[in-house]
C-alpha cells in the first residue's frame, strides 16, 4: 500500500487530540444540522481550553463549549438553538459576563473573510454592511470603487482558521468527502483553514467516489484525518440518516448541576464508541 492509498481513519479521541489549546476552529454545519458535535463533545472530555470558534450560524456547538468553559473567543454570525428553543443561553451568558471575546459578524462578512483566505488575498469585499454598526465595532475599512460605478464597499480581513472540522455523510478511506443536501459553509471553511479534520457517518469505497466525482465536496488531498462516528451529529440532524433529537436538546438546556455530564454520557460516541 502506498502513502496515497493509506487509510486516514483514526479514532475520534486521536483526531480531537490533534487540536491543541488555543486553536482557532471553523465548525461545519448550521445550527442543529450536520454539525461536528461528537468532535465538540470530545474537545470537552479532553479538557480543551482557550479555543477560538469560527462559524456563520453556530448554536448547540458554541453553547456547549461555552457551558464547559472551553472558549476564549468566537467569530460568529447569528447564534441560536433554532425556533424551538430560541437563543443559545450558555453562549449568551458567556458574552454578557465577558467570559469570551466576541467578534460579531453577519454570515456574509464571515464568509467574506474565509473567502479571502481561500483565495489568497488579504481581504474580500462584502456588500450589505452600510448602515450597520458592525464595521465600526470591528474596525473594518471601506474602499472606493476603482471603476467608478458604485460608492464605497467594506472589505473584510482574511480569516484563516487553524482547523476546519466538518461532519459528513460519507468518506473514502483516503479522505474524499461527500455531503448529501446542502453543504452550508463547509466548502469555503475547508478551503480557508490550515488543516481539515472530518467526522463521517460511514465509509464507502474509493470506486464509489470515482464513479461520481461530481459529488465530492472535499478531495482527499485536503483532508488530514477522519473519524467514523455514526450518529455523531446528535442531538442535531444528519439528513437523510436521522432528524434532530428535540427531547435531547430540551434536556441539555436545563440549567442544573449534572446536566452537562449526563448529556455527554448519553452521546452516541459513548454509547457506541467510534472505531478507527
Amino acid at each position: 500500500m502506498t502513502d496515497n492509498d493509506a487509510s486516514k481513519i483514526i479514532s475520534l479521541a486521536e483526531l480531537t487530540a490533534r487540536v491543541p489549546d488555543g486553536s482557532s476552529i471553523a465548525l461545519g454545519g448550521s445550527f442543529l444540522h450536520r454539525g461536528p458535535f461528537a468532535f465538540v463533545r470530545e474537545l470537552i472530555r479532553q479538557g480543551r481550553k482557550s479555543l477560538d470558534i469560527i462559524k456563520q450560524s453556530p448554536g448547540y456547538d458554541i453553547d456547549i463549549l461555552c457551558r464547559a468553559g472551553a472558549v476564549a473567543r468566537t467569530r460568529a454570525g447569528i447564534v441560536a438553538m433554532e425556533g424551538n428553543f430560541g437563543l443559545a443561553p450558555f453562549y449568551r451568558r458567556a458574552v454578557e459576563r465577558q467570559q469570551i471575546v466576541l467578534e460579531e459578524h453577519a454570515c456574509a462578512s464571515l464568509t467574506a473573510g474565509l473567502r479571502a483566505s481561500a483565495f489568497g488575498v488579504p481581504f474580500q469585499p462584502c456588500g450589505g454592511l452600510h448602515g450597520s454598526a458592525l464595521p465600526e465595532l470591528n474596525g473594518w475599512k471601506a474602499l472606493d470603487d476603482p471603476y467608478g460605478t458604485e460608492g464605497s464597499t467594506y472589505v473584510i480581513p482574511r480569516i484563516t482558521p487553524d482547523f476546519a472540522v466538518i461532519h459528513v455523510n460519507e468518506v473514502s478511506e483516503q479522505g474524499d468527502v461527500r455531503v448529501f443536501g446542502t453543504s452550508h459553509w463547509d466548502r469555503i471553511m475547508t478551503r480557508a483553514a490550515g488543516r481539515v479534520l472530518v467526522i463521517a457517518e460511514r465509509v464507502v469505497s474509493v470506486d464509489a467516489f470515482r464513479a461520481q466525482p461530481e459529488l465530492t465536496l472535499v478531495p482527499h488531498f485536503m483532508v488530514e484525518a477522519i473519524a467514523v462516528v455514526p450518529g455523531g451529529a446528535w442531538p442535531g440532524s444528519c439528513w437523510p440518516h436521522y432528524e434532530v433529537d428535540y427531547a435531547a436538546v430540551e434536556a441539555y438546556l436545563e440549567d442544573a448541576d449534572g446536566v452537562l455530564q449526563a448529556h455527554l454520557d448519553a452521546a452516541p460516541e459513548v454509547r457506541e464508541p467510534a472505531h478507527a
